[in-house]
């Protein structure tokens, strides 16, 4: 539709095709353009509130903006925000909630997608419980440029792997969170990578020397939700070299009044042989529109 309105207003010249006493856009009522933009994603509204003026004071029309937000926003800026300031429009709203907010000390991150509205949320390895993590004999935390819970303006957060000189039988993740969800549908991911990485000479290199014991069993992956739903699978990790986001299951919301409580676990115990070479990033959850391209796409 973008691309439609820059036809009106431009010829092959690169001039305007429109003469001043011809009716064009701008003679629009911003109601009526509010009205019509209104059926567009958020980025497309943003796009075209450049038009013209009567575009521009649309674009920022609460009831544009009111469809776009979360049925409980209020709850999700009193949760996220430690700050939040009077007068605020929807549009404005909008961009807060889009903005990577964290919580829990950093540990976890919320987030809207831009384009849909929907709710992100990542959970950094410091967030988790893992079996061993305080004996240094079996774990490292490596920092890296890499993690999903990084930003322009700290340090990134890195991840949890194996130490390389003593490997480990037990291997057990878990994790819990409780959030006040909008209603929907969601898809929870580990986000792992066998391996790990590094840069040489501005190049990126993975270490895949320490990588053992994935092949022989399966990874397991469990979900629980304060509303009875339990979700299993498993995966046998074998691509090293890729961060993949590895599928636990899905879960729904209803009642978004209420906090929604997750539970998760990972695991691979095995006394027969030990197992190295993974980092392990973070816990994701996206609404399960995405569910298949984070499934595909390794980075």
């Amino acid at each position: 539709m973008g691309a439609y309105f820059s036809v009106l207003f431009i010829d092959h010249g690169g001039l305007s095709s429109v003469s001043s006493s011809s009716p064009s856009l701008g003679d629009l009522p911003e109601s009526c353009v509010a009205s019509i933009i209104g059926y567009l994603d958020p980025p497309e509204i943003c796009k075209l509130g450049k038009l013209n003026r009567a575009f521009r004071g649309a674009s920022w029309a609460d009831f544009v903006w009111e469809s776009k937000l979360p049925s409980n926003y209020q709850v999700l800026l009193d949760k996220i925000l430690t700050f939040v300031p009077e007068n605020l429009g929807k549009r404005e709203i909008y961009s807060l909630l889009c903005t990577t907010n964290t919580l829990d000390g950093g540990t976890k991150k919320v987030w809207l997608d831009k384009s849909s509205g929907g709710l992100c949320m990542s959970i950094s390895s410091k967030g988790l419980h893992i079996t061993g993590i305080d004996d240094r004999r079996y774990w490292n935390h490596i920092p890296t440029d890499e993690s999903r819970l990084a930003d322009q303006n700290q340090e990134f957060l890195g991840h949890i792997v194996p130490n390389r000189s003593t490997q480990t039988w037990w291997f057990e993740v878990d994790g819990e969170v409780e959030f006040p969800f909008p209603a929907g549908s969601y898809s929870v991911f580990f986000r792992l990578q066998l391996g790990r990485s590094s840069k040489r000479f501005g190049r990126r290199i993975c270490n895949s020397e320490h990588i053992h014991g994935w092949d022989k069993k399966p990874v397991r992956f469990q979900l629980w939700t304060s509303d009875g739903h339990h979700a299993r699978s498993q995966c046998t990790l074998n691509e090293p070299g890729k961060w993949f986001h590895y599928h636990i299951g899905d879960f729904n919301v209803e009642n978004m009044n209420s906090s929604t409580k997750i539970k998760l676990s990972m695991t691979q115990i095995d006394c027969t042989h030990t197992k190295g070479g993974l980092c392990l990033d973070s816990v994701v959850i996206y609404p399960s529109k995405y569910r298949e391209k984070l499934k595909q796409k390794g980075f």
